[in-house]
């Protein structure tokens, strides 16, 4: 069965907070079935499967560099960099099950053939703990971890505080717990807002981190005592299956603010998007910031000039070349609006830290790859989710502390992505970005892993990824997260594809694959036949 998309990430109307009610959350996520594909079957060796399993590992000698958790955090050129593959956003079903085993038993079969070294899970917030206050169903998830331990696989678990839904490559709804849900109906200030007074239910506002808002728990002690829960659960598994905890902190799960929501076309590619400081706790929070600094005109509101969120920046008095970013009081707005964001990120990571502490497993933060507008001066984009990065100011370098101070891994997004590639009138540098957040890492002494943003199954995208993984410039990567698994992944050039990645990151990137790979390759990798029931799974329709 495959899940269908009903988006409930709708912008909540200032007009009609009256009348608002909890959303039924059992109409936001339903099943159509599905006639199960047979893209791989059964025709691999036990001698090529043995090639790969060989392609998949490294010398006993090169240990302190294989392994995602153990303490050298730099990669080195030559080293290895394990490749994880992001699991489907609906892996676990509304009823708390794990959704199609069998052909998620067949997919980790051949994910462990190609030599990954693990997958990525979100484990939802919605899901979870949407009976009710503390009352958590880590079921579905429970038959997860185990199917991948008997694989031999690794897993990445994001705790995933935010609604999925709404943003790009989201293929299924599923919202924050209806409880949650409830307290919002209730008092909608609870949610991030634009300066129109759109409420956007994607994510709880971190204005009121330390409020206890959600019947009498502040957010961040629902965020600890979520992951507690996780903890208590699983900890016979933690450092060991479960390789990796990577803290939600976030709309997508990404510390930002939301500041490009694509639900409804409110915001479009490349838009600067717009600043979310509008709810009552963060411009409380803004005037507090003013009066302290003597200016307390500046705490009234937030910029006016700013424009909406299909603007670019020449069209707006406050991002334009001088705009209104480079006073005294644009200054004063980013500090604060930039600061609130690792304040979050600092808390919940604080929490995460006194929580997951010695068992072993790793602890990472995600952050967005915002790369459009990147060449303006003012990098408008960035500023309006939160990241202070301008031609005169880093502003991945605090982030990258921040996270450093709890041993967290930076994981950064669109390290496939070419500036040659990109819509030329959008001013974009997904490289030139990645490189800024490489040499931050670097200078922070902080790990660094990446994703690909979109879904690509190209060479060229490949050979991009090989090449921002090796430490030429800054950091190298530690680990790369591939997005997605789905059927398209499993059909034979991709699968061709994504082998050979895997094991040119096995070995370095030093045979690098070339960026229009024509020919294609002759390696195949299917399942081992073992017993027949093992090659009933193999006829199992790929996830």
């Amino acid at each position: 069965m495959a899940l269908t998309l009903r988006s409930s990430t709708s912008f909540i109307n200032p007009k009609d907070t009256k009348g608002l009610k909890t959303p039924d959350i059992s109409s936001s996520i339903f099943f159509t079935p599905s006639k199960p594909p047979c893209s791989i079957r059964a025709k691999i060796s036990t001698q090529e499967a043995h090639l790969c399993h060989e392609n998949a590992m490294v010398s006993e000698g090169r240990k302190n560099q294989v392994l995602h958790g153990l303490p050298t955090p730099h990669n080195k050129n030559g080293s290895r960099v394990p490749v994880f593959v992001m699991l489907p956003l609906d892996t676990v079903s509304f009823g708390g099950n794990l959704n199609k085993p069998r052909a998620m038993n067949a997919s980790l079969m051949a994910l462990k053939s190609s030599g990954v070294e693990g997958v990525m899970v979100d484990a939802w917030w919605g899901l979870v703990e949407k009976d009710g206050p503390m009352k958590y169903n880590w079921e579905g998830y429970a038959e997860l971890v185990q199917m991948v331990q008997r694989h031999g696989l690794k897993l990445q678990v994001v705790m995933s505080f935010h609604q999925c839904g709404g943003n790009v490559g989201d293929s299924c709804s599923i919202p924050l717990p209806p409880w949650v849900l409830e307290e919002i109906s209730k008092n909608t200030d609870l949610v991030y807002t634009d300066r129109s007074g759109r409420r956007n239910p994607e994510y709880i506002s971190l204005g009121c981190d330390s409020i206890p808002v959600l019947r009498g728990r502040t957010p961040i002690q629902v965020y600890s005592d979520y992951m507690r829960s996780f903890h208590n659960r699983f900890k016979d598994y933690l450092g060991g299956v479960i390789a990796e905890i990577q803290v939600g902190m976030g709309p997508c799960g990404e510390l930002r603010y939301p500041s490009y929501p694509e639900s409804n076309g409110t915001w479009r590619f490349p838009g600067i998007g717009e600043f979310q400081c509008y709810d009552k706790y963060m411009r409380a929070s803004l005037e507090a910031s003013a009066d302290a600094v003597g200016k307390k005109d500046w705490g009234r509101s937030g910029p006016q000039d700013a424009g909406h969120y299909n603007q670019f920046p020449e069209d707006t008095g406050f991002f334009r070349r001088d705009g209104t970013w480079t006073t005294e009081y644009g200054q004063f707005f980013l500090k604060w609006y930039s600061g609130k964001l690792l304040e979050h990120g600092d808390r919940i990571l604080a929490a995460a830290e006194g929580i997951f502490q010695g068992t072993g497993a790793k602890l990472s933060g995600k952050v967005a790859g915002i790369h459009w507008h990147y060449k303006t001066r003012s990098h408008a984009a960035e500023l309006t989710a939160g990241y202070y990065n301008t031609r005169n100011h880093d502003g991945y370098l605090p982030i990258a502390r921040m996270m450093g101070k709890y041993g967290v891994v930076l994981n950064f997004t669109c390290m496939e992505m070419k500036d040659r590639e990109q819509q030329e009138h959008a001013n974009c540098s997904p490289e030139g970005l990645v490189r800024q957040v490489k040499m931050a890492t670097k200078t922070a002494g902080t790990e660094l892993a990446g994703e690909n943003a979109l879904e690509r199954y190209d060479s060229s995208a490949y050979a991009q990824v090989l090449a921002t993984s090796r430490s030429d410039s800054g950091n190298g990567l530690s680990a790369f997260t591939y997005l997605r698994m789905n059927k398209r992944l499993f059909e034979g050039d991709n699968w061709r594809s994504l082998v050979e990645f895997v094991r040119n990151m096995s070995e370095g990137g030093r045979n690098r694959l070339p960026e229009c790979d024509s020919s294609g390759t002759d390696l195949y990798i299917g399942f081992i036949k073992k017993k027949k029931d093992v090659a009933k799974t193999m006829e199992a329709a790929l996830v």
